[in-house]
């Protein structure tokens, strides 16, 4: 069964820059569209990336477009968030999912359909 563990959180003053990295084992990570997803306290879990599982398709929310990068290493079994320019609001627990569809992006997420979560990373910004 396909397990997922999020690394690279930390503290990091506005500005700042992080990267993050999920990690996949018990099965090969190719087959599934990937997504990072973020919680703050007292909020809702929110979609913040997306890359696909065949052609690696990027998308991105729009409060994050121009600062983050999601991508993927197959061979590695591995997905990256590199997240820069951190602001005060990116602050919340990181996750990483795994989605079966081709077709993934911040509009047709579906909690329904995601196969693994991880157990999430917490990014901190502030001064």
């Amino acid at each position: 069964q396909l397990q997922l563990v999020e690394s690279g959180g930390g503290s990091v003053q506005p500005g700042g820059t992080l990267r993050l990295s999920c990690a996949a084992s018990g099965f090969t990570l190719a087959p599934y569209s990937v997504g990072w997803f973020r919680q703050a306290p007292g909020k809702e879990r929110e979609g913040v990336a997306t890359i696909t599982r065949r052609d690696g398709k990027t998308d991105y929310a729009d409060s994050v477009k121009g600062r983050f990068t999601i991508s993927r290493d197959n061979a590695k079994n591995m997905v990256y968030l590199q997240m820069d320019n951190l602001k005060t609001e990116d602050s919340a627990v990181y996750y990483c999912a795994a989605d079966p569809r081709s077709l993934f992006s911040i509009a047709t997420i579906d909690f329904k359909l995601i196969e693994a979560w991880g157990p999430g990373t917490l990014v901190t910004v502030s001064s």
